[in-house]
């Protein structure tokens, strides 16, 4: 597929959905526009709502293999939109960049998914398998009612998901040059240190849970958890928020918090994780609490037919193979793992996301469709 073919149209689309202010959990109708385009190409298309978020999930074809093009309309708020140096939702273009909330993450892969499907069926009728796209509202919030929601549906009726694409931003320098085939996981907890309030000018009638969290929160940080692997980093566990105090600087509090987040590697789970952290926190304390929270477990898919034909795709159109990557946080991919299916993560540049005046260049819309356009080719041409 020439990237010029249906550029046009894939910018076109972009700036559709860009200049729909679909901030989680709302959708603003980006989900119908998608539906009326790809209900053209004879996708049977169902709307699935949980809460107050939006879900499609739509079907080409009956038969497997099945490759999905998964996503999402929500974007990020937008902030002081006085700063931007355009309206966040007017997606305009200057100089070749084309500026807007969701312009990177992730509204002109949508419209590439659904142009490069559009090009792919017109020349490809009876194609072989069957397409589906996994699109929500509720990536960029909470993630409770969007795509695990609709995961959940697809696993009580037995569908089998073979292969997925994930629209997300993943490349770094310039399109295509890193593909994500995986993600570490994510655990996080709250340990809550008990002492005893009191005066700090008698502190033998207090107990300062500040001191008594030194060696443990240091023991925590500084614990090993394993050595990753060839495609995972290390597991580490960081820090994010301490809190302590009255406010008065005369008062020993009566307890501590601290907020931690633990990213795993293949090499571990959340289970030995939690089992560890309360080995080494009885070592130092006897009153304590802890809450966990997992976010998401790691997954992996290993060199086969989808890293390959996505690799092979984008050095067709920009002449370089990509690197393979599992770093960074977490995606919806986590969901769609649980279907069994093997997962790239392949996107925009994602060096604007969540910023102001995010931005795409112009001219790789139409070279992203045209990557997954030659994906759809490799997997399920006749």
């Amino acid at each position: 597929m020439p990237t010029t073919e249906y550029g046009e149209a894939a910018i076109a689309l972009t700036r559709e959905l860009i200049e729909r202010a679909s901030i989680t959990p709302s959708d603003a109708g980006c989900q119908a526009v998608m539906t009326q385009r790809l209900s053209r190409l004879g996708f049977n298309c169902e709307a699935l709502r949980f809460g107050e978020v939006d879900n499609l999930w739509a079907t080409r074809g009956s038969s497997n293999p099945t490759l999905v093009f998964a996503g999402h309309t929500d974007v990020v708020p937008p902030g002081p939109e006085d700063l931007w140096s355009n309206p966040p939702f007017e997606a305009t273009a200057i100089d070749g960049v084309l500026y807007g909330r969701g312009a990177a993450d992730m509204k002109a892969s949508l419209a590439a998914m659904i142009v490069a499907t559009e090009a792919f069926t017109a020349q490809n009728p009876d194609h072989a398998g069957r397409i589906g796209f996994l699109i929500t509202s509720d990536e960029e919030g909470p993630a409770v009612d969007g795509t695990t929601r609709v995961v959940d549906s697809l696993l009580a009726r037995g569908e089998h998901l073979n292969w997925c694409v994930v629209g997300e931003p993943s490349s770094s320098a310039v399109l295509g040059d890193v593909i994500k085939n995986g993600r570490r996981g994510s655990i996080n907890g709250v340990l809550t240190i008990r002492g005893q309030q009191g005066h700090i000018a008698y502190p033998h009638l207090a107990d300062n849970p500040i001191h008594k969290a030194f060696r443990v929160l240091e023991a925590l940080a500084s614990e090993p958890w394993d050595e990753g692997n060839d495609f995972f980093e290390p597991t580490r566990l960081q820090f994010g928020n301490i809190n302590a105090g009255t406010g008065a600087t005369n008062v020993i509090p009566g307890q501590l918090t601290a907020q931690f987040n633990v990213r795993f590697s293949t090499e571990t789970s959340d289970v030995a994780i939690r089992r560890r952290c309360e080995e080494i926190i009885t070592k130092y304390l006897s009153d304590f609490e802890i809450e966990w929270q997992v976010s998401g477990q790691p997954f992996l898919t290993e060199p086969g037919a989808l890293v390959e034909a996505a690799s092979a795709s984008i050095e067709a159109v920009t002449g370089q193979r990509p690197s393979l990557s599992t770093g960074g946080g977490t995606s919806d991919g986590r969901f769609i793992a649980r279907t069994g299916a093997q997962i790239v993560e392949l996107g925009p540049v994602n060096a604007s996301i969540h910023q102001l005046n995010e931005h795409i260049l112009v001219a790789d819309i139409p070279r992203l469709t045209a990557i997954y356009h030659g994906i759809l080719v490799r997997l399920l041409r006749r």
